[in-house]
């Protein structure tokens, strides 16, 4: 990580404060306190002149072009036209390793138009009633060398990820001025409609970006957090002000995701969802994929683009301690950490270990707590509570998506990171729901003084809890599926 015009929080891991838009020498992910987990800059939207024809193909590809016009997914003409017109520019790729934010963008632009070649045969069937059939299963050099040198460069996989690709590095500003409000925020890249900014495909990517707007005061609270228990007399009421920041955060993304509904429609999703599948545990790619010209030639499987794979709400489990139980599904979990930028995965494992070896959780809820300390020590255990349920709210929010855009639009039983649909968020959500029952439970339910809203807080999380476990023996026993929530 960068060393200069940084909050440090420990002597060999710094948080910016400056994002150093300018400095191309950094990676285009990186973690600071103002920027939180977007791209420390804008998205770089215009190549170079030597990828023009990349230009190309990309502003023709969509379905539906900016234009309005059919694109060339529209009648399954990209395949050719990326044998027709694009030759290997893995030597043009070589020429601006060293400006790593344009390598992001390039690796952003060859992703779409991998995933849209190899899985343009399963949108053709798809659009026909006809199911998924099976994917393209080479990847032809001109796009494979590229990708993956792309790839390598900002340590990303070479396949579409949702930071470095699909979603947070696949915007732009209207007007530069009005920043990152949702009404100024257009996509760069998309596969079906949207380059229109009303469409559901533009809704879906464009809340995820409003919603790591708010990552920047979730990570100051963290740090904060964190900093204040490694003094040697930790001030409570200081840590409590960092516990009040990650709430505030924590409930304004819960407040932006909750927009989904309104701006991207159920029955859109499966369509351009096509296209954002990954390569592994997916019937359209028994086989993998061989990347022509890399390697050894061996097929590659990646598990690909999912909100899955955001950085703040693994944030929060690994400051809250929030465990998980031992089951396949939550190896499937663990897979997911590899698919983030690397300043990411390298930020949550320290928040990890940080928090357990400091002891975060314990002096939260200090249950030997003397009475001169009674009323900051309730405040803090309110507020960590609160915290949690806002994790719960989360997960639960993204439950009731999954049932409303997927379970009930298409019987196809993996998400696109390759994660068995009806089962693996429960896994999540139950293990959160666990942890609330157990913290409140610890101090005596409604006689640990905690007042009235974590009361009704727990009163919602014993109903859902209930419902869950019934809705998953329902989707399960319908789909012939095991039950493992």
């Amino acid at each position: 990580m960068a060393t200069q015009e940084a909050s440090q929080v420990k002597r060999d891991l710094e948080v910016l404060t400056d994002t150093r838009p300018d400095d191309v020498s950094l990676p285009a992910f990186m973690v600071s306190t103002t920027r939180g987990f977007l791209p420390r800059m804008e998205p770089i939207v215009d190549l170079p002149s030597e990828f023009d024809v990349v230009e190309s193909l990309l502003t023709r590809m969509p379905v539906k072009t900016l234009s309005g016009a059919p694109g060339l997914l529209a009648s399954g003409a990209l395949g050719d036209a990326v044998h027709d017109e694009l030759s290997d520019l893995t030597d043009q790729v070589e020429k601006y390793k060293d400006n790593l934010p344009l390598v992001n963008a390039l690796y952003r632009d060859y992703s779409f138009l991998a995933s849209a070649y190899l899985l343009e045969p399963c949108h053709m069937k798809f659009v026909k009633g006809e199911g998924y059939g099976l994917a393209r299963e080479v990847l032809p050099v001109q796009l494979a060398r590229p990708i993956a040198r792309c790839a390598e460069l900002c340590g990303f996989k070479p396949f579409m990820e949702y930071a470095g690709s699909y979603a947070l590095f696949n915007y732009r500003l209207v007007d530069p001025a009005l920043g990152l409000e949702y009404s100024n925020l257009r996509l760069i890249r998309a596969f079906e409609h949207g380059l229109d900014p009303s469409s559901s495909e533009a809704g879906f990517v464009l809340t995820h970006v409003a919603m790591v707007k708010h990552s920047g005061p979730l990570i100051s609270g963290v740090t904060t957090c964190l900093r204040t228990i490694s003094e040697p007399s930790p001030d409570r009421r200081v840590f409590n002000s960092g516990l009040q920041e990650i709430l505030t955060a924590l409930r304004q993304v819960n407040t932006v995701m909750e927009t989904m509904w309104s701006v991207s429609k159920p029955r859109s999703y499966t369509s351009f969802r096509t296209f954002i599948f990954g390569i592994t545990s997916q019937s359209m790619f028994p086989n993998g994929v061989i990347y022509e010209g890399v390697g050894d030639g061996s097929p590659q499987h990646f598990r690909g683009e999912s909100g899955a794979n955001d950085s703040m709400i693994p944030l929060m489990d690994n400051f809250c301690q929030i465990g998980m139980p031992d089951t396949p599904l939550t190896e499937i979990l663990k897979d997911f950490r590899s698919y983030r930028p690397g300043d990411h995965r390298q930020f949550l494992e320290w928040v990890k270990e940080e928090s357990i070896d400091r002891g975060v959780r314990e002096f939260a809820l200090a249950s030997n707590a003397t009475d001169e300390d009674r009323e900051p020590v309730l405040e803090s255990r309110r507020l960590w509570l609160k915290i949690v349920n806002q994790v719960r709210d989360f997960r639960w929010r993204h439950w009731c998506f999954a049932r409303e855009y997927i379970l009930k639009q298409t019987s196809h039983p993996t998400a696109t990171g390759g994660s068995p649909i009806v089962t693996w968020l429960p896994n999540q959500l139950q293990a959160v729901m666990e942890d609330m029952v157990e913290i409140y439970d610890s101090f005596g339910g409604k006689t640990g003084n905690l007042g009235a809203e974590c009361d009704d807080i727990m009163d919602l999380v014993e109903r859902q809890r209930d419902g869950l476990r019934k809705e998953v023996r329902k989707y399960c026993a319908e789909r012939g599926v095991p039950d493992h929530a």
